[in-house]
C-alpha cells in the first residue's frame, strides 16, 4: 500500500526534481518559524559563560571549537572545516572586557555587527598543514600573540581555559606563566541552561527538521538506497537553514542492528524497518535530535517488528515521565526503565543526554552502567534533554531507534519534538 506523509505542510514552491535516478518530485516545506531576538540570545549565552568562568576564577577562555565559538560570540564560519583544521579560527573571551575573535584569513567580515564581539583579528593557523616544518616557530608566535592579549585584558599569571589546542601551542602558552586549565567545564555548564529565546531557537530548528523528515518519510519505498532516501531529508533540512548533519544514522533492514551502522548504498528491501536519528545542527545553530523508525511496506509490519517498536516506545515514555527538576543523575539512573536482558548487549550507550547547539552535558546513564561511567549532578529547569532508546537483540535481524527531545520545566518536562510515531508500527494502546 502507498505511504502517506506523517505530517506535511505543502508549499506553493515549485517542485524540484532530484538528480538521483527514480527519486520522486518533492516540494520544499518552509514552516513558519518563531520570531527570535537573536542578539538577546547571543548576549544571554555570553553572560552565562562569563558567570561560569567567574565561579571558577577563570580570567579568560580561548575557544577553538566552532560550536563553542558560535555559542559565546554568535560568529559562524565553516564549522566543519575549522573543526578539522584547528586552530584556524578561535576566540578569546575574558571574564569581563572586550571579546576578540580571530577569524580565518579573508573572513573577518563575518563577525561584523555582532554585539558580542568587540574586535576581529586574523587568526594565526598553528597547524602542520599551514606551517610545515616551521610549526614550532608558528606555535610560539601564536602563544606570544595570545599571551600579549591576556596580559592586556586580564593580567599576569591568571587562570586561562583552553580547548582543543594542539600540544605545542598549549605548552608554549603555559610557558608564559599562566595557569592553564580545560575550558570544557565552564563552557558545558553554561550551555546546559537555556533562556526562553534559546528554546524558541530549538523549536524553530525542530519544526524545520520535522518538515524535512515528513518529506523523507513520504518518499520511502523499497528499491531506494539508504543514501538516496537520506538525501531527501538532507535537501529539505538544508533548504530550511540548517548548517549540517553530524552523523550518518539512517539505516534499513539488517543495517539497523546493531545500531551505529552508517547510511550507505545498501538497498532498502520490502517490508523492512528503517531507523533514523536526525542529529541536525539546525536553524540558528541549534541541535534538532530525535529518532524515529519507519516500516518500508508494502505489506503490514510483522508481529516482531511491532513488538520491538512497542518496547522502545515504552522505554522512552517511561524515562520522559520520571524526569523532574531537582532529580539527581543517580536518582534518574535508579528510576530509569529496566532494560530487558535480551536487549542489554546492544543497548544505546546512554539513557538520556543534554542537547543545545549540539549534544552536551549532562550524560545520564542506564543503571547497569552508572557505577562505571556515571557521575552525579542535578537536573535543572532550563535543561533540554534527549531521551534515548535502541531496542535490538544481538544476532537478530532488525532493531528500533526512538528518541524524544524535551525541556525541563519547573514542574516536569515539556515535549519539544512533535513528529508523530509510525502508524503502521504502533501497537494497541500506544500514543
Amino acid at each position: 500500500m502507498p505511504r502517506t506523509p506523517a505530517s506535511s505542510t505543502p508549499s506553493d514552491i515549485d517542485a524540484t526534481q532530484f538528480a538521483c535516478q527514480n527519486l520522486p518530485v518533492t516540494t520544499i516545506d518552509r514552516p513558519s518559524a518563531p520570531v527570535v531576538d537573536i542578539d538577546a540570545v547571543r548576549m544571554y549565552r555570553q553572560n552565562r559563560l562569563r558567570a561560569e568562568m567567574a565561579s571558577r576564577d577563570v580570567a579568560g577562555v580561548i575557544l577553538s571549537d566552532a560550536v563553542n565559538i558560535r555559542y559565546a560570540t554568535g560568529a559562524r564560519n565553516m564549522q566543519v572545516f575549522t573543526s578539522r583544521n584547528s586552530p584556524s579560527r578561535y576566540a578569546f573571551v575574558p571574564v569581563e572586557g572586550p571579546v576578540t575573535v580571530f577569524e580565518f584569513t579573508g573572513t573577518a567580515h563575518l563577525a561584523e555587527g555582532l554585539p558580542t564581539v568587540q574586535e576581529v583579528r586574523h587568526a594565526r593557523t598553528a597547524s602542520y598543514v599551514a606551517a610545515g616544518p616551521a610549526i614550532a616557530d608558528v606555535e610560539r608566535a601564536w602563544a606570544q600573540d595570545m599571551a600579549d592579549l591576556i596580559l592586556e585584558r586580564c593580567g599576569d599569571g591568571v587562570k586561562v581555559g583552553i580547548e582543543r589546542m594542539n600540544a605545542g601551542a598549549a605548552i608554549a602558552l603555559a610557558g608564559h606563566g599562566f595557569e592553564i586549565v580545560d575550558a570544557q567545564e565552564p563552557v558545558e555548564r553554561a550551555r546546559a541552561i537555556k533562556s526562553n529565546g534559546e528554546i524558541e531557537c530549538v523549536r524553530a530548528s525542530l519544526r524545520a527538521t520535522e518538515a524535512a523528515m515528513a518529506a523523507m518519510e513520504h518518499a520511502i519505498r523499497p528499491g531506494l538506497t539508504e543514501n538516496e532516501l537520506w538525501s531527501i531529508f538532507h535537501q529539505h533540512v538544508i533548504a530550511a537553514g540548517a548548517d549540517y548533519i553530524e552523523t550518518r544514522l539512517m539505516t534499513a533492514g539488517d543495517h539497523t542492528n546493531p545500531w551505529f551502522q552508517e547510511t550507505s548504498d545498501h538497498i532498502i528491501e520490502p517490508n523492512v524497518l528503517i531507523a533514523f536519528d536526525t542529529d541536525v545542527v539546525g536553524v540558528h545553530g541549534y541541535y534538532s535530535d530525535f529518532s524515529r523508525t519507519f516500516h518500508a511496506g508494502p505489506a503490514a509490519p510483522t508481529a516482531r517488528q511491532r513488538e520491538l517498536y512497542a518496547i522502545a516506545h515504552e522505554q522512552v515514555h517511561h524515562n520522559m515521565a520520571i524526569i523532574r527538576p531537582g532529580m539527581t543523575f543517580e536518582e534518574y539512573s535508579l528510576e530509569a526503565w529496566d532494560l530487558p536482558e535480551e536487549f542489554a548487549g546492544n543497548r544505546y550507550y546512554l539513557s538520556a543526554h543534554g542537547v543545545g547547539m549540539t549534544g552536551e552535558y549532562p550524560y545520564l546513564y542506564h543503571h547497569q552502567d552508572y557505577v562505571e561511567w556515571g557521575y552525579d549532578g542535578v537536573i535543572e529547569p532550563g535543561m533540554t534533554l534527549c531521551v534515548e532508546s535502541y531496542i535490538g537483540r544481538p544476532g537478530e535481524a532488525e532493531g528500533v531507534k526512538l528518541e524524544q527531545q524535551v525541556l525541563v520545566t519547573e514542574t516536569g518536562t515539556e515535549l519539544l519534538s512533535l513528529y508523530p510515531f509510525d502508524d503502521t508500527l504502533m501497537g494497541s494502546g500506544l500514543t
